[in-house]
């Protein structure tokens, strides 16, 4: 019987911890500002928290997001985040926020995915494809065209991107459910790594020829976000 208890008890656990890792960690206070500085202070979610008793309006501000972006560079588009780094009051909050602005006829967001939080998007100005890709086996594109006012999300962890077709500039901005979402460009991880990955391994993995891999190494690959 006991037996039977502990194996109940497991299969809760298990498919209960899916839910308990979605998103960061809930706080047990009202809030943890991050500090750099570790005296006298408690470290949470891989920041140091100062003594609440010390916060200001300051350390849950920011300013600038109604200013476009500069999107001469070579995808066309730059990414602007507000997480815990420009608000340290997000420590522990579970929430961040990004602009996006893209350039004319076809600025992108590269495909990327956030190992940490799942994004959702609204445009504010311009025409966007947008779309993502679910797992393994089916890999199934997912898209849409998105016009000012219309709202996407993008589930964590898969990969996604978005594309302006519109011959104006393009603007999103996206909440994302972590302090720190994280961000992985495809093409920057697998051509772009530091050190390089054998060129071996991409021409078994991609079927292409070991000179067009080792031309796709000696690119500079641009880090969006």
């Amino acid at each position: 019987m006991k037996t039977a208890h502990f194996i109940l008890v497991f299969c809760l656990l298990a498919l209960a911890s899916p839910f308990a890792y979605a998103s960061d960690p809930s706080p047990l206070q009202d809030f943890c500002v991050a500090i750099n500085d570790p005296e006298d202070a408690v470290f949470v979610n891989g920041k140091f928290c100062k003594d609440p008793k010390l916060a200001k309006a300051q350390d849950f501000y920011y300013s600038g997001l109604n200013i476009p972006r500069n999107t001469s560079n070579p995808v066309g588009s730059t990414v602007t985040p507000v997480n815990v780094a420009q608000i340290p009051g997000l420590n522990t909050l579970g929430i961040s926020l990004v602009r996006i602005d893209y350039a004319p006829n076809g600025g992108v967001n590269p495909p990327h995915t956030h190992p940490r939080a799942t994004e959702i998007l609204v445009v504010v100005e311009g025409t966007l494809y947008v779309g993502f890709v679910t797992s393994n086996t089916d890999n199934r594109l997912i898209t849409k065209v998105l016009y000012p006012g219309d709202v996407f999300v993008f589930p964590i962890g898969l990969i996604h991107f978005q594309f302006n077709v519109g011959k104006t500039n393009a603007v999103a901005f996206a909440a994302l459910s972590s302090q720190n979402p994280g961000v992985i460009t495809v093409a920057n991880a697998v051509f772009g790594s530091n050190p390089p990955i054998n060129p071996d391994v991409l021409v078994k993995a991609f079927q292409l020829d070991k000179n067009v891999v080792k031309n796709l190494q000696s690119k500079f690959w641009w880090a969006n976000n």
